[in-house]
């Protein structure tokens, strides 16, 4: 298979957006990141966005958002992590598109997103939020073509191996 876009799914903290932005510029391609794509379009934060509208607000807009960046080609989009909640968003990813997981230990992620506090999914305890959300995301990300676990690879290493599965 021949990628016409790459999109990156995975849980928060999984590397989406760091891999993404390298892998973009070693393929000469452009970088999305369908959360940066709402925030600009809407001039307001994922925060604030969930804050004010709700969840099933902003899955709605998510949704529309990665449709329109998928319509075109030669992209690396980063999606947000509950992006793939939603089987229309799947199946516009899988027809568009090369579908990389990529996953991480909780311990990893928790390390990597602790010192983020924007992220509305995580209020409250972040250990428990966090293993709480990873159960309940179990099988979401199955659909992929790809799955990497990127825990112990450095962004280089994670770049290689989807360049490679994705046969570019």
């Amino acid at each position: 298979m021949t990628a016409s876009n790459i999109v990156l799914v995975g849980f928060m903290g999984t590397g989406k957006s760091t891999v993404g932005k390298q892998l973009a510029e070693q393929l000469g391609w452009i970088f999305q990141d369908s959360d940066a794509a709402l925030e600009e379009e809407h001039q307001t934060s994922i925060s604030d966005l969930f804050r004010i509208h709700g969840e099933s607000h902003f899955r709605a807009l998510e949704s529309k958002a990665l449709e329109h960046i998928l319509a075109r080609k030669g992209q690396v989009v980063a999606t947000g992590g509950g992006a793939v909640l939603a089987e229309s968003n799947r199946a516009c990813m899988l027809q568009n598109g090369f579908v990389v997981a990529l996953k991480a230990s909780p311990e990893i992620i928790i390390q990597r997103v602790s010192s983020d506090t924007s992220r509305p999914l995580l209020q409250g305890n972040l250990e428990e939020r966090v293993h709480l959300l990873l159960d309940q995301r179990k099988y979401a990300y199955d659909f992929a073509h790809a799955v990497i676990d990127t825990t112990q690879l450095t962004t280089d290493e994670i770049t290689a191996l989807i360049i490679q599965q994705a046969e570019i």
